[in-house]
Order: C-alpha cells, then sequence, then structure tokens
C-alpha cells in the first residue's frame, strides 16, 4: 500500500545533492575524490558579518522574528535594492525567506493553480522544475545551445507563451551555464513580457555580484515590466552565507502579502541571528567582496584555458556564476574505460567512478548534452580535477 502522496510521487530527487552524495561516500571509503558537484563559495564569511552575528548572540537576541524578517533588515535591503539595482521597493514591498529558494517557492504556491504554464529556459537550476512541478503548473521548457551562450531570444519567448502560462522563471547571471544577460537582451524580453501583464516574472539574481563582464542588471528596472517582476536575491553567494539560509525578495505588494501568509503558515520568519548578519552584509558596500570575485574570475580563466585541452569538449566562457556547463555529447556513443556514454548521467558517474571526479548530468539543468561542474573550489583542486579528466578521456 503506497501511503505517500502524489504530490512527492511526482518530485526527483536534486541530482546535485545525489552526486555530491556519492562523492562523500566514495571519500568515506578512503578515495580521493575532487568535488566539483556544489554551488558553495570555498571563502570565510567576512569578519564584519561575522562579528555582527557574535554581538547579536551577546546582546540576547532570540526570540521569533516577524514573517516577512526584521524591519530593519527589509529597509536595508530596500536601500541595496536602490543603491545597486536602481529598483524602488519599500519595506513592505519585501520579504526576507529561508534562502532564495524559499523565497522562488513562495511565489509559485502564490500564483500557480494546476496546470498553469511557467515558461523555463534551460539550462536551468535544478529546483526550478520540481518547484513547478509542487505548485501544480506545467514546465514549458524553451531549449537554449552553447552556440548562443543559453540565452533564451524574445522571439523564443513569444512562442512560448499560450494563454495558460502565469510566469517566466529565469536566472541571471545563470545557475547552471554561467550566461549573464545584457542590459539590452533583458529590455527585448521584457517588451516581450509587457504585452502579457498577466505574467509573473521571477527573475532569480542570488549571483548578482560574481559577475566579470561589467555591472549586473535586474530586469525589474524596466518600467514596463517593474510591477510584474518578483526579483530574488540573498546574500548565500555573494557574501558566503549559505548555511545561514537568508534569501529575500522584492515585488508587487499583494505578492508580497501573499508569500507574507504561506511563509507564516510553513516557516514562520527565518533565523533571527542570521537575520541581523544580514543587515551588516547587506549594508556594505560591495566593493568589500570585490576579492571573491576576483578570485572566482581567476578561476574561470584557468579552467576554461585546462578545459579547452580535452578533445571533445564544446565550452563557452561564462561571465558570472561559478560554472562551467561544457557540452559533451561527442562521447555519446563511446565506451570507455568498460562504460557506455548514452546520456550525460553515464559520463558524469564515469568521471567518478574513473577519474575519481564529482561533477552533475545535464539531465537535471534541462540540458543532456552537458555537464555542471563547479569552479568553487581551490585552483590547486581544479587543476588535478580537469588533469584526472582529461587523463580518462585522451
Amino acid at each position: 500500500m503506497n501511503l505517500l502522496s502524489d504530490r512527492i510521487s511526482r518530485l526527483s530527487y536534486s541530482q546535485t545533492f545525489v552526486m555530491s552524495n556519492k562523492a562523500r561516500e566514495l571519500k568515506a571509503q578512503g578515495i580521493d575524490v575532487i568535488s566539483l558537484t556544489l554551488g558553495e563559495p570555498d571563502f570565510s564569511i567576512p569578519d564584519f558579518v561575522r562579528e555582527s552575528a557574535i554581538k547579536a548572540i551577546q546582546d540576547g537576541i532570540k526570540s521569533y522574528t516577524p514573517v516577512p524578517g526584521y524591519l530593519e533588515l527589509r529597509k536595508a535591503i530596500a536601500q541595496k535594492f536602490k543603491r545597486d539595482n536602481n529598483l524602488d521597493y519599500k519595506p513592505e514591498e519585501i520579504i526576507v525567506s529561508n534562502g532564495g529558494k524559499q523565497s522562488i517557492i513562495n511565489v509559485l504556491l502564490s500564483i500557480i493553480n494546476d496546470k498553469d504554464e511557467v515558461i523555463v529556459p534551460a539550462p536551468y537550476w535544478v529546483s526550478y522544475f520540481e518547484m513547478v512541478k509542487l505548485a501544480g503548473g506545467e514546465n514549458v521548457v524553451v531549449k537554449t545551445t552553447i552556440d548562443t551562450d543559453f540565452k533564451i531570444t524574445p522571439e523564443q519567448l513569444e512562442k512560448a507563451i499560450t494563454p495558460k502560462t502565469k510566469a517566466f522563471l529565469f536566472s541571471s547571471p545563470c545557475n547552471p551555464s554561467g550566461t549573464v544577460y545584457t542590459k539590452e537582451e533583458l529590455h527585448a524580453l521584457a517588451k516581450v513580457l509587457a504585452k502579457h501583464p498577466n505574467i509573473i516574472i521571477i527573475s532569480d539574481e542570488i549571483y548578482e555580484y560574481i559577475n566579470y563582464e561589467g555591472k549586473h542588471e535586474s530586469i525589474a528596472q524596466f518600467p514596463e515590466v517593474f510591477g510584474q517582476t518578483a526579483t530574488i536575491n540573498g546574500v548565500s553567494k555573494s557574501f558566503s552565507m549559505t548555511g545561514w539560509r537568508i534569501g529575500y525578495m522584492g515585488a508587487p505588494k499583494w505578492l508580497t502579502d501573499a508569500c507574507d501568509k504561506i511563509q507564516g503558515q510553513m516557516t514562520s520568519g527565518p533565523n533571527c541571528i542570521a537575520q541581523k548578519a544580514a543587515i551588516t552584509a547587506v549594508e556594505a558596500n560591495p566593493s568589500v567582496i570585490n576579492y571573491m570575485t576576483e578570485a572566482f574570475k581567476h578561476r574561470r580563466d584557468l579552467v576554461f584555458e585546462l578545459l579547452q585541452e580535452i578533445p571533445g569538449f564544446k565550452i563557452n566562457n561564462p561571465a558570472g556564476a561559478f560554472y562551467f556547463f561544457p557540452d559533451i555529447s561527442a562521447y555519446f556513443g563511446k565506451t570507455i574505460q568498460g562504460v557506455k556514454i548514452n546520456n550525460s548521467d553515464d559520463f558524469a558517474l564515469l568521471l567518478l567512478e574513473k577519474a575519481h571526479v564529482a561533477t552533475v548530468g545535464g539531465v537535471s539543468f534541462g540540458d543532456n548534452n552537458c555537464i555542471r561542474l563547479s569552479y568553487a573550489a581551490s585552483e590547486e583542486n581544479l587543476t588535478e580535477a580537469i588533469k584526472r579528466i582529461k587523463n580518462i578521456l585522451v
């Protein structure tokens, strides 16, 4: 007798965590595995942020927080949105959640009815697809390729819109491809979406500061779509605060009110100490974390150079985030060290079992031709990992 709901049966496990768990299992057996699976900065949290958390503990901060987050934090986020993104959100148009992931699912649960459609450009972050399913919606996946730098065009977007379309969900900088949309490219998409004011734009900008090509651009900056956009961000990637679980969203008040209602019945407000630290983080000038971005850029350049030496790898040079998403479909149909490669998951397992390098197959990111590898690791490990990959393929 199956006691599980249809809802849970529809969901898939995150391949990112599946592969990272496999890597841990091998490490536990004494095997030297280099894991390039998780999107987690390997830097320490900046001292001034940690000190603010320590002060909050010493001050005896311990109580439940308001469901949408401390007013002081929401005011700081509103100032950050204006300072960095030229977006005018009031504190009541901001809700702080337990990570950017909760911010996104709050929006989807607030707006999606059964069978509503959500347009998701592929490749996409693994959880987008499953979140839409959890909310009862239907994913409308729009394929992009490495030849177009994994960017959706206005023509593709327009073609994907139907009377059932309720949302457009994307990220820039993008996980897993590292793609960064320019202001002009975002404006072109905004013009399409402005013709459909009932479509909510969910813009995931969690990698905002990890941008190597210039100023980050937010789609909500365009007045014609500001009122239909939910801007998602947080401190996890930019301040290396992944485990502190602080994400936030700016959106029209009707939408933040709905998310407040959902969050109030699920988790209530985020951790009080983490929120106090987040105030310090978002109030800081972004230049204080430039050293992280510069390090990631140096690693990107290193990995780009090394990956070009591997035959069969087709790569672009990502403009942001800390991932490469190479097309490895040239290996499909081949047998390597006794392993038949039929898809990207097979290829990722080959790398794990034979090269002892953990990556993630592109199937769960919506592109079976690719794998994702994170360069949020030391240069020594990155160099060794790519050497191992090259040795089993050449």
